[in-house]
């Protein structure tokens, strides 16, 4: 089995791309992020032509998370219990769904960017990982034996080598002690990173700015991961980031990454 994430970063501007994709890289499950429409918005067919059921949470051109799988799609479920919420007043974003795929749990998650360090939002993408520990706890007390996987853009570098000159982020989100201390969380909670171990650094990114040429300098992060419960870590066989996708017309901004299960 071949479970994918990806940042899209709009599904009806690169439907042509992700379908491409799709058949080239034999995925059976791809959580996406950033897919930029509403629910009646999605290009359905795009994934439906090519066997795939998909479960698409999206409210508006901002967001949106869906789960696209070939191996059975059960129990969709928007949002995880007590997720927090943005706005005023306070509302869940389009930032999570789950859904259950051939046994494995899946989550397709978009966490906040938190902006800049003085804004509220930078509290919001904190209090927004600490919620979803919590609700990772809860799901491995209920079923230690649980196949889980965290999927998404979690917008934050835990690494020094996974931003490409720490001294350009001096002040910056994404690599604040904090948020790093708040993705850790979700880790010490019995989520893995399954994918570093297969794909290490530094210089192994999944996310290149479109500004400045940052592709080809190479200058990127790595924000974008597979966190998996114990049950589910256990099967892992491999893993990549797939590079080749961040290049052409058209591309997003982000690059798939990809675990193999036995």
């Amino acid at each position: 089995m071949r479970v994918a994430t990806w940042n899209v970063n709009s599904v009806r501007a690169r439907g042509e791309r992700i379908a491409a994709w799709l058949e080239r890289s034999d995925v059976d499950v791809v959580a996406m992020q950033e897919t930029k429409c509403r629910d009646d918005q999605f290009p359905m067919e795009v994934f439906t032509g090519l066997g795939y059921e998909v479960a698409h949470h999206g409210l508006s051109q901002w967001n949106g998370v869906a789960v696209a799988s070939r191996v059975g799609l059960a129990d969709v479920e928007v949002c995880f219990p007590e997720q927090p919420g943005w706005g005023d007043p306070a509302a869940a974003e389009a930032r999570a769904i789950g859904a259950t795929c051939d046994g494995v749990r899946v989550w397709s998650l978009y966490i906040p960017n938190g902006r800049d360090v003085e804004n509220p939002h930078y509290a919001y993408k904190l209090q927004w990982l600490d919620r979803l520990r919590a609700a990772g706890l809860t799901w491995l007390a209920e079923d230690p034996g649980a196949q889980i996987a965290l999927c998404g853009d979690f917008n934050v570098a835990p690494q020094d080598d996974d931003v490409w000159d720490m001294a350009e982020f001096e002040g910056s989100t994404h690599v604040t002690k904090p948020e790093r201390e708040a993705f850790q969380a979700v880790v010490e909670a019995g989520f893995a990173d399954v994918v570093r171990p297969h794909a290490p650094g530094p210089g192994t990114y999944t996310y290149w700015d479109y500004k400045n040429l940052s592709f080809p300098k190479r200058k990127g992060m790595r924000i974008d991961f597979v966190l998996a419960s114990p049950a589910l870590g256990a099967r892992v066989t491999g893993a990549r980031i797939d590079r080749e996708e961040r290049k052409g017309k058209g591309a997003s901004d982000h690059a798939p990454v990809i675990v193999e299960l036995d």
